[in-house]
């Protein structure tokens, strides 16, 4: 992704043991789910204000917390299973401060997690007029299972994950100085959450929390490899804001550009080159985000300190699971349509503003449902849609492949009531959809709209 700074990183190892913690056994098998925790708050829909971003990529550590845990297996054979480690964690008190949690001091909480802590190197070799050249892309990640899943950003083995040939390698290091290389076994690009594997046994797996518990305010610690040299540092902070929107822009291999809404958790810790993938844990030693990006500069040129962001973990332990299982998330929505951005100036021409359909894939939901190119979406069932993020936004958090919905849609300026019921969002429909559009011809400049200049869209693939 264009606005990502790789580094590289050499592990200097940890040295000494803090505060004395110990893990505790692990809780029998139950299975994996919230522990009764509160589901996560639903996000709202729309366009969030695009800033400049830099993902901190390179490397960071996991956690293995205390008390009960809630345990995830899925049985390979009666000696391979693999083991999801989740905490039902007391409530921080907002107005009465105790101490019946028992949180863990600073030092207690990096010797207890520090095991978990890996980095992430991705190898990416060519042939330049003969010459066969390496170069190296490092972030971070963390131990999920004893057998060996390994969880991190998708933007730090995206090349891994789009090369077939074999010239893209994944490389994880321990701060012991074990060495192992690694799988891919599937990625999230619109969530940025990927799972790796390594051949290994009686790892060091985290703790997950429960982010639905998280109070601003609240204390927080990542570990991470700022710069890609300064490995294994902790950072603290503060839990800054909730629910935050931000969009992150990037380039396809067609040079169209991509635009990704997240919803995370703001921080003040000291987020760097170098922490993306990695764990930020809550007091009590647990896992609850999954450090991603920073504001660097605001859209006016303002420089901006201290506004790290993270993925909460409640938003991301059911992908964690899918990828595990499946390879890929199930159940996502998918349209089988390439949108645009109405600009500002189309607008002026009497153009409403909503996610313009420039593609619809043959055989898609789209296509079934009606929907053609240079038809305008403004709605989905009640929420309304004013552009592609918020289109991509309505679609994440309030829909599965198989509901079906109604779309709003402006037709020749005419509203139109459409039913579609999603597909699921896959390699194979996927595939079909890259296919059909790399052997389409490129649209007229006025996109049947009696324009003759270029039209002002960006493009947004959903």
């Amino acid at each position: 992704m264009d606005e990502f700074n790789f580094y590289n990183s050499e592990n200097d190892g940890y040295r000494g043991g803090f505060g004395g913690y110990v893990d505790p056994d692990p809780a029998p098998n139950t299975p994996f789910g919230t522990g009764g925790a509160r589901p996560p708050k639903n996000k709202k829909g729309g366009a969030a204000k695009i800033i400049a971003l830099v993902l901190a990529c390179t490397i960071a550590g996991g956690g293995a917390g205390v008390g009960g845990a809630y345990l995830y297996s899925r049985m390979a054979g009666p000696q391979n299973s693999t083991t999801i480690y989740e905490e039902v964690r007391p409530q921080v008190q907002t107005v009465v401060n105790t101490n019946g949690g028992k949180p863990m001091t600073p030092e207690q909480l990096y010797a207890a997690n520090l095991p978990s802590c890996v980095g992430i190197t991705v190898n990416t070799t060519q042939n330049i007029w003969g010459q066969t050249t390496t170069s190296a892309a490092s972030g971070s990640g963390f131990v999920l299972s004893q057998d060996g899943y390994i969880a991190t950003n998708y933007h730090v083995i995206e090349e891994a994950a789009e090369d077939d040939t074999g010239a893209v390698t994944i490389e994880v290091s321990f701060a012991n100085g074990d060495k192992y290389d690694a799988r891919l076994i599937g990625g999230e690009k619109d969530n940025d959450i990927a799972v790796i594997k390594i051949e290994a046994d009686n790892l060091t797996p985290v703790t997950l929390g429960d982010s639905s518990k998280l109070v601003v305010g609240e204390a927080v610690y990542a570990i991470g490899n700022p710069l890609g040299e300064l490995t294994y540092s902790l950072t603290d902070g503060i839990v800054s804001a909730l629910d935050r929107l931000i969009t992150t822009n990037s380039t396809d291999e067609s040079g169209r550009q991509e635009s990704t809404t997240l919803n995370v958790l703001q921080t003040n810790c000291a987020i760097n080159p170098g922490n993306s993938g990695g764990p930020l844990f809550d007091s009590y030693g647990n896992v609850v985000g999954v450090v991603s990006a920073k504001y660097t500069q605001s859209s006016n040129g303002v420089n901006a300190e201290g506004l790290g962001f993270a993925l909460p973990i409640n938003d991301v332990k059911g992908i964690l699971s899918d990828i595990i299982e499946h390879g890929y998330v199930t159940g996502k929505p998918y349209m089988g349509v390439q949108v645009m951005n109405v600009s500002s100036e189309a607008q002026r021409y009497g153009i409403t503003a909503g996610a313009a359909v420039s593609y619809v894939a043959e055989g898609s939901c789209a296509q079934k449902a009606g929907l053609q190119v240079n038809d305008i979406i403004t709605a989905i069932d009640d929420t309304a849609i004013d552009s592609s993020p918020a289109l991509t936004a309505a679609l994440a958090t309030g829909y599965k492949a198989g509901d079906t919905a109604t779309l709003t849609v402006i037709r020749n300026q005419q509203e139109l009531k459409l039913t579609i019921t999603f597909d699921e969002k896959n390699a194979q429909t996927e595939a079909n959809n890259q296919l059909q559009q790399n052997n389409q011809q490129q649209p007229s400049q006025d996109n049947g709209y009696g324009y003759g200049y270029q039209w002002p869209f960006n493009v947004f693939p959903w």
